[in-house]
Parts: structure tokens; C-alpha cells; sequence
């Protein structure tokens, strides 16, 4: 596939752009039409857009709105922030450590989080409530958050805080010596095993508008800080020595960009769990089709990836409907042949 030369061409990047703004509007409009109870697709759109002068037609009745507005509205629109978030996240590492393999758990905010789920859950206290929020969300998040943490002090004592391979290598022995704690935690404490392993295999569950708004703030900081840096990112792309030349101190923009990645990260891992191969799965296929400039791929990362995580859900409570599978499992039944695919379309990683 050979990418769109985007450049300056007004005319080409209008076309991109509004290409993925239609995509995530037809995901999401599918996420809102599918499910166990069929809903008319004239009366969404009306119940929807009801306050547009040209919108006409009749609304749902009462059960279909409530259906609509406080069932599959606020999951579509978790599936929306939470794959944003992970996508944006994704194209900020690989662009911040030059590395197309990087992705939004690198640092240990998985495995930071996993920990963090699984205390809270062996200590009785998912359900618990703090200032009005679930502890389970708050202690994968301070989790999250605090193996990125340890993970950059790491790499900073490796001397890795001016390189990728030091902070990468960090990351890797966090994520590993803290995966190895909460599997020691699980032994200790079978009876919560399934609880455990239902929040790492991902879910998007949601009983109203309250996650969404739990992550919102957090994700829309994050990502604003991730589009500001795109330009910044290309920059860093052409070496530490070459963006210091130019201005730039590239340990600072690092650790902006994997702080404000981390954020976004630690937001959608508290509320969604561990949902993988979103954050490389979409960046790279932005990138064979934009191209390799970061100002272009990170906000169409953003944009692809919330379509691409409303699909995979709606793939999930319709496959076994009227069961639903684990949104993990979806994510890598559908990322690891697809990774494999654009791997060979692009004749390896470069």
C-alpha cells in the first residue's frame, strides 16, 4: 500500500480527515442499532439529531430510548474515549521512542494496574466507594500510573532517561517483577481468581454515563498534550542529537509525552481493564496510509481507534449473543492476524 502523500495539500487532508470522521460515525451508529433489541434506525437518528431543523420523523418510544440513551449510548461512547485514548497513546510512544513495536503498556502501566485490580479486588474493596467512585477504577489507575512511575526512575538511574533503550529496558523489569507480585497475590487468594481475570481480559459493561465521565477529563488532557506534540514528535524522529541541534531537549518532550501517554493510558486501563493490540495494531495502519509524519498519524490514530474499539464491541455482544466475550479476546482474535497482514503488506517494520 502506498501511503497518501498528505504534505500541504489542503484538498487531500480534508479528504482524510473527513473519511475518518465518517467511519467513526457509521461504528458508532452500528453500536447503537445491534443488540439483543433491534432499534429503528430512523428514530435514533432522530432521538439523536431530534433538535436539527431538517432531522424529521418520530423519536424511540420510552423502553427504546431508555435502551438508547442509558444502555448502548454511554457504551458506545466509553468504546470511543477508551480506544482513542489507547491508539493516541499508542502513536505517541512509538513516535517518542522511535520504536513502531511500542505500545501503551510498555512502561508497566499494565501490569501496574493489573496489581492495583487485583489488591483492591482480594481486599474486598472493588466495590467500595470513594468520594462517590468505585475503588476498583481508582486502584488500577494509581496503579497504572505508579508503575510508570517506578519505570522511569529506573531507566533514570540506568542512565536511560536521554535514551529509549534504557527506559524501555526499565519498563520491561517493572512490568515483569510486577506481573510476578500479582500473580503471587492471586495464589494467595483463589476465590477472587474469576473477578481477577474477568478485568484483565477487558470488558466495556457499562450501567450509564458514569465511566464516561470518570475518564473524560483525563483523556481529554492527555490527548490534547499528545496532538499539541505530533509536529514536536517528527522532530524527535531524526535523532536526540539532531532535535537537540534544533532546539529541542529531547528528554523533556520525552517525558511530556510519555507522562500525558501514560495518563490517557492509565484512564482507559481503570475503567476497561487490559485490552491489547489496540495501540499498535492502529497506529501502524494509519501510518501505511498517511504516512510516517506524527502530526497526521496521532490525531487519526485517535479518531480510527475509537471506530476500531466500537467495532470490536459490538463484535463481542453479538458473536455469542446472547452471551459476550471478553473485549480482550476480540481485540487479539482481530489484531494479531491483522499486525501479521500489515506487517507483510509493508514488507517488514521499519
Amino acid at each position: 500500500m502506498t501511503p497518501v502523500a498528505l504534505g500541504s495539500n489542503p484538498r487531500r487532508r480534508l479528504t482524510v480527515i473527513v473519511v475518518a470522521l465518517a467511519i467513526v460515525t457509521l461504528a458508532s451508529l452500528a453500536g447503537l442499532l445491534v443488540g439483543p433489541v433491534p432499534l429503528d434506525a430512523s428514530g435514533v437518528v432522530h432521538e439523536l439529531f431530534g433538535w436539527l431543523p431538517f432531522v424529521g420523523g418520530e423519536g424511540l418510544g420510552d423502553r427504546q430510548a431508555t435502551i438508547l440513551w442509558q444502555l448502548r449510548a454511554p457504551r458506545v461512547a466509553l468504546a470511543c474515549v477508551v480506544g482513542a485514548c489507547l491508539s493516541v497513546s499508542g502513536a505517541a510512544y512509538q513516535g517518542a521512542f522511535r520504536n513502531p513495536l511500542a505500545d501503551p503498556h510498555l512502561l508497566g502501566a499494565a501490569a501496574g494496574a493489573g496489581l492495583g485490580a487485583t489488591i483492591a479486588l482480594v481486599a474486598g474493596a472493588g466495590g467500595s466507594l470513594v468520594a462517590g467512585t468505585p475503588m476498583l477504577p481508582i486502584a488500577s489507575f494509581v496503579g497504572a500510573l505508579a508503575g510508570v512511575g517506578i519505570a522511569y526512575g529506573v531507566g533514570g538511574a540506568m542512565g536511560g532517561r536521554s535514551t529509549t533503550t534504557g527506559l524501555v529496558l526499565a519498563g520491561v523489569a517493572v512490568a515483569s517483577f510486577l506481573t510476578a507480585v500479582q500473580t503471587f497475590v492471586q495464589q494467595q487468594n483463589s476465590q477472587t481468581l474469576r473477578e481477577v481475570y474477568t478485568w484483565i481480559l477487558g470488558r466495556l459493561a457499562t450501567a450509564g454515563w458514569h465511566d464516561v465521565l470518570l475518564i473524560l477529563p483525563y483523556a481529554a488532557l492527555s490527548v490534547a498534550v499528545l496532538l499539541l506534540h505530533g509536529r514536536v514528535l517528527d522532530v524527535m524522529g531524526l535523532g536526540d542529537d539532531e532535535a537537540g541541534g534544533l532546539g529541542l531537549r529531547p528528554s523533556r518532550v520525552r517525558l511530556a509525552v510519555i507522562v500525558a501517554a501514560s495518563l490517557a493510558t492509565a484512564a482507559a486501563v481503570a475503567v476497561a481493564g487490559l485490552i491489547g493490540f489496540v495501540g499498535i495494531v492502529v497506529p501502524h495502519a494509519v501510518r501505511l496510509v498517511v504516512g510516517a509524519s506524527n502530526r497526521w498519524i496521532v490525531p487519526l490514530s485517535a479518531l480510527c481507534g475509537a471506530a476500531f474499539l466500537v467495532l470490536a464491541d459490538l463484535a463481542a455482544r453479538t458473536v455469542v449473543s446472547p452471551g459476550e466475550l471478553p473485549i480482550g479476546v476480540v481485540t487479539a482474535v482481530i489484531g494479531a492476524p491483522f499486525f501479521a497482514v500489515l506487517l507483510r503488506r509493508a514488507g517488514g517494520i521499519t
